[in-house]
């Protein structure tokens, strides 16, 4: 397994020009008053291939007494207890699962989204990730979105 992610939350005036413009890229393309990246990066003024090279790895943080929720996507062996350890990880975290979507398994691999409200008494979501992506028969952990 390669290099575990790391996540930070950062002031906007500490981020650079490039990654907010493709916040607002995403944006734009989210609610439809553009309907091509194309068009949406021309909007914002940087080319596609920083569109592409950081639209995986940026999004906007919406502070919520509510608490934040967030959409992470995998892939993970079908073995029995697997999907209950991942959850468990959760769960130690203190954050509330709101949905669970799973697909049903080709090839001995399932891919599920899990939609997880972060509240005040969570612990580190970064080290809940790590953890996640260092169970054993889970693969390419990622977060999707933020809301």
């Amino acid at each position: 397994m390669g290099e575990t992610a790391k996540y930070f939350v950062v002031k906007q005036k500490a981020v650079p020009e490039v990654l907010l413009k493709v916040v607002e890229a995403k944006r734009l393309l989210e609610s439809e008053k553009v309907l091509t990246i194309q068009e949406a990066v021309d909007a914002v003024g940087i080319s596609r291939s920083s569109f592409y090279k950081y639209k995986e790895d940026i999004f906007q943080f919406h502070d919520n007494s509510q608490g934040t929720t967030f959409t992470v996507t995998f892939q993970m062996d079908d073995e029995p207890g697997l999907l209950s350890d991942v959850l468990k990880i959760i769960a130690e975290y203190h954050a509330n699962i709101l949905t669970i979507h799973q697909s049903i398994p080709i090839n001995g691999i399932a891919s599920l989204s899990l939609s997880i409200q972060v509240l005040q008494t969570t612990g580190d979501i970064s080290r809940m990730i790590e953890q996640m992506e260092e169970q054993k028969g889970v693969r390419h952990v990622k977060i999707l979105a933020k809301e």
